[in-house]
């Protein structure tokens, strides 16, 4: 995908930093999840020997912003992406690059982990431990549990993409039928406007703040839903972020107005997630927490697209290569974390040691699959749009050298 902004009517100009941006928050979901089994009373699918109370805060500050951030430019590039293709295109183009990928890889992606688990659990003489979701969730009623036993688990944010893309598109049709295409541009860029005001954060914020105040608790920040059917809390979150991003690509030049501001917003995100972290949700009113919860993870978001946005402006191979790689990485990590997590379990290494290990042997797999399976091949023309050469393909020899081998 090309990452662009608008600069005169449909005119775009790619903007590099995003490639960092988007490769550095699947960089945070890795270090994320490898930090679960290191949280001290937090349920997880298995635990290690040691724990930390700077894992717990670690995980809480990356949870802030980091899936509001991927539907942020999730809505930024689908805008982008619609106005070049119409809306038909888009969204069959969503449904085979972002649906169809939620359904093939669930077995490998998702249903691998029980296996992975359960021999874990074997070779440490343990029963294995009740997954997260069966632990503290509670099945609506009308709900078969059988569902449970097909929840998506960290491919949940594929299926609420999906869900935000549809009701953006079917939104947008509403608009241009009642309000007609130039009017609908024009109040499109209004909010886009409002949004990269230094006051926008609020506006943002909202449906963040909604989310949370509809959940009834802010422990654990937003929840992601535990089946494919639509959660209208998470939903509610994470529309109003694609929308934001959808806005923002409304507005020509939003994301460089956003950049000017970065000091501002990276000094109140670091405020703000400390006064998360300090005041106890159980005893602080929810209103206050949950206001404080949903200024940090838009500030943080603003902050980090600022950053890189002013100051990332050349294009960088290793970034754009890790940025395409992004999307097979998400799909595939977790099983990857989980089976080294495991194996290093029980050892009596450093929290930090076991987490380098954990990080770099898992990116050496993930990217080492994707060079050789994915990125020159049909999987990575499904998932990515196109085809691109692999970084680590044999060089053919030179035609002078080749004759010389002839000869």
């Amino acid at each position: 995908m090309t990452y662009s902004t608008p600069t005169h009517g449909t005119a775009t100009a790619r903007i590099h930093g995003l490639d960092t941006l988007r490769a550095t928050a699947l960089a945070l979901g890795i270090v994320l999840h490898a930090l679960m089994p290191f949280l001290p009373g937090i349920p997880w699918l298995f635990s290690d020997s040691r724990s930390s109370p700077i894992a717990h805060i670690t995980v809480d500050w990356i949870h802030l912003f980091r899936m509001v951030l991927f539907m942020t430019l999730a809505g930024f590039f689908g805008r982008m992406v619609l106005h070049r293709r119409r809306a038909g295109p888009y969204v069959r183009d969503r449904l085979l690059r972002i649906g169809l990928p939620a359904i093939a890889f669930w077995p490998v992606a998702v249903a691998s982990i029980g296996v992975v688990i359960g021999i874990g659990a074997a070779l440490r003489g343990q029963a294995p431990e009740q997954a997260p979701e069966a632990a503290t969730a509670t099945t609506p009623d009308g709900v078969p549990e059988v569902l449970l036993l097909f929840s998506p688990a960290h491919l949940w944010f594929l299926w609420v993409l999906v869900e935000c893309v549809l009701i953006t598109v079917v939104l947008r049709a509403i608009a241009l039928r009642l309000l007609g295409r130039e009017r609908s541009g024009r109040i499109a860029s209004r909010i886009g406007g409002l949004l990269a005001a230094p006051g926008g954060i609020v506006l943002a914020a909202i449906p963040y703040l909604a989310c949370l105040l509809m959940q009834g608790t802010t422990v654990g920040g937003i929840r992601e839903p535990y089946t494919i059917l639509p959660s209208v809390t998470a939903l509610t979150a994470y529309l109003g972020a694609f929308l934001v991003g959808w806005f923002l690509h409304a507005q020509a030049g939003s994301l460089h107005r956003i950049a000017r501001g970065w000091p501002a917003q990276l000094a109140a995100a670091v405020v703000l997630a400390v006064a998360v972290q300090v005041l106890p949700a159980e005893q602080t009113p929810l209103l206050l927490h949950a206001s404080l919860m949903a200024l940090a993870g838009w500030t943080w978001t603003f902050a980090l697209i600022g950053l890189c946005v002013r100051f990332l402006q050349r294009e960088s191979r290793l970034m754009r290569y890790l940025a395409d790689a992004s999307y097979w990485s998400y799909l595939l990590h977790l099983p990857i974390v989980i089976a080294v997590g495991l194996a290093l379990a029980d050892l009596d290494w450093p929290i930090l040691v076991k987490l380098a290990i954990t990080f770099t042997v898992t990116a050496v797999l993930l990217l080492g699959s994707y060079d050789l399976f994915v990125r020159s091949t049909w999987i990575g023309k499904w998932l990515n749009g196109h085809r691109h050469p692999r970084a680590l393909a044999p060089r053919r020899p030179t035609s002078a050298k080749a004759s010389e081998r002839v000869g």
